[in-house]
């Protein structure tokens, strides 16, 4: 069964199973491989929680209307667009020589107790604690180069879901 070829809801349900998976697994990696997440993995994760959402509202709803499915494709590009770029920053952070200052700060708990959320999100992004540090790898991508790759696939498929041409039916 060819998934291109799927319904919009069960494109969309797919992309929110996907979502959870990946939450799951790294959840997973926090509490029983005790992988602590910076900053920025936490901003990766509140990305797939987001996309997540839409996947699931789209889903759920099913919108009969052309432009019904498109708006559900074009929010769920913009959310993987935001987890690509936060992705992307982390995965600059990390192929950075650590002589430059591949860190992004301290806990963010501590920049929450500290500051307001505008200069925590900019002091996040900015990526000053231990954000350069590869603790995992697998097929010799590190966890953001894979939540890039993710939030790409998912945000093209998504597209492709919102704005593919239906067969009409007469009844």
């Amino acid at each position: 069964m060819n998934p291109l070829r799927w319904s919009f809801r069960a494109q969309f349900l797919a992309g929110f199973l996907v979502c959870a998976g990946l939450l799951g697994y790294a959840i997973y990696m926090q509490i029983e491989q005790g992988l602590v997440p910076c900053p920025l993995c936490i901003y990766q994760r509140i990305a797939f929680a987001a996309l997540g959402v839409v996947f699931l509202l789209g889903a759920l709803h099913g919108p009969p209307s052309r432009g019904g499915r498109a708006s559900y494709g074009v929010l769920a590009l913009l959310a993987a667009a935001v987890g690509a770029g936060i992705a992307g920053r982390h995965v600059y952070v990390q192929l950075l020589p650590k002589e430059l200052g591949s860190s992004c700060g301290p806990p963010l708990s501590f920049l929450a107790e500290t500051m307001g959320p505008l200069e925590v999100f900019r002091t996040v992004l900015t990526g000053t604690g231990d954000c350069g540090n590869i603790d995992w790898t697998f097929l010799g991508m590190s966890m953001p180069m894979w939540s890039l790759f993710w939030f790409v696939v998912l945000g093209l498929g998504a597209l492709y879901a919102g704005l593919r041409a239906r067969k009409t039916r007469l009844f």
